[in-house]
């Protein structure tokens, strides 16, 4: 039987076509659809509407990215992943995943308690409680301010003072702040490494003028130079597994003092500008993985045996 599988993604991008491809190469089949389209509805077999599925349920589930929207309306569409995850279907990330990692609090939470090394974080809501943050860390170092639910270094600002501090209303009442780790520059680097099923894939040097290295902000493309790959790599494996990942992008940066920091774990990751420095095709490699878990489970399950498929257990 050929496995279908369901590429949830709200753009119609060259990576969601190179997905297609590497399924294609592998015997399966993709079909793309927006996660808002799925619907809730107890009139079908499964309880869920998908399109092209004719009321059946796919093999496998691959998000590629939510679109923005209210809260209600995120709250149903993860609400359909977990509904899937379930139904028995693999979903790659699951929702829990990627409720984990969209909120960077419970992200560096989930680092510091596998104790892994990430800066020192502080998540309160209110100027009041902020200030006091502020006021007693900013004599050991500057702060970075990060939009809770951010992307794409969108919103990010460098705290040095109690004045730097944004209105309540600009950050949704959240204060999320953290260390800012200093590091040689300009230019600045940081790295970043793709990780799946497990397994560090590629990884990349993002070099900027700007201490904000996100590519989209100009940030370039590099082969990683000068760090030690199997650390990186060491790194990367064990926070997505504290996250609960099957496949994600881990930023991490080296302190100028020296030892790496592990900054975010992304859990829909662009890789266009990995793709650009990587010896592997990131499309395929995901692909190849999914494809691999999906038949190790149905082998297993032909056994009669149990079967969980998942992301390695949290350290």
């Amino acid at each position: 039987m050929i496995p279908r599988i369901l590429v949830l993604n709200d753009n119609s991008e060259k990576r969601t076509r190179g997905l297609a491809a590497g399924f294609r190469r592998r015997g399966a089949v993709a079909i793309n659809a927006s996660l808002a389209t799925l619907a809730f509805d107890t009139g079908s077999p499964s309880g869920i509407s998908i399109p092209g599925f004719d009321g059946a349920l796919p093999d496998a589930v691959l998000v590629r990215s939510i679109a923005a929207g209210s809260f209600e309306a995120i709250t149903r569409r993860l609400g359909v992943l977990h509904a899937l995850g379930r139904l028995g279907v693999p979903v790659w990330n699951s929702a829990q995943a990627i409720e984990r990692c969209v909120d960077k609090s419970m992200t560096t939470f989930l680092l510091a308690n596998a104790g892994l090394p990430t800066p020192p974080t502080f998540a309160v809501e209110g100027m009041e409680a902020a200030r006091q943050i502020a006021a007693r860390e900013l004599p050991a170092a500057p702060l970075v301010l990060k939009p809770l639910f951010g992307a794409q270094g969108r919103g990010i600002r460098l705290i040095q003072s109690l004045d730097d501090l944004p209105a309540e209303d600009d950050v949704s009442g959240v204060f999320y702040l953290q260390h800012y780790v200093r590091r040689p520059g300009p230019p600045f680097r940081d790295c970043r490494v793709f990780v799946c099923a497990g397994r560090p894939i590629a990884m990349m040097s993002r070099r900027g003028d700007d201490w904000i290295t996100n590519v989209n902000r100009g940030a370039v493309p590099e082969p990683v130079s000068g760090h030690d790959e199997d650390e990186l790599s060491e790194l990367a494996v064990a926070a997505a597994a504290a996250v609960g990942a099957d496949f994600a992008g881990v930023d991490i940066v080296a302190a100028e003092g020296g030892g790496l920091m592990v900054l975010e774990v992304n859990s829909m990751p662009a890789w266009s500008g990995l793709q650009s420095v990587a010896a592997v095709n990131i499309a395929d490699a995901i692909a190849e993985a999914l494809l691999a878990c999906l038949a190790e489970r149905r082998a297993t399950v032909s056994l009669g045996k149990p079967y969980r498929f998942a992301a390695p257990a949290n350290r």
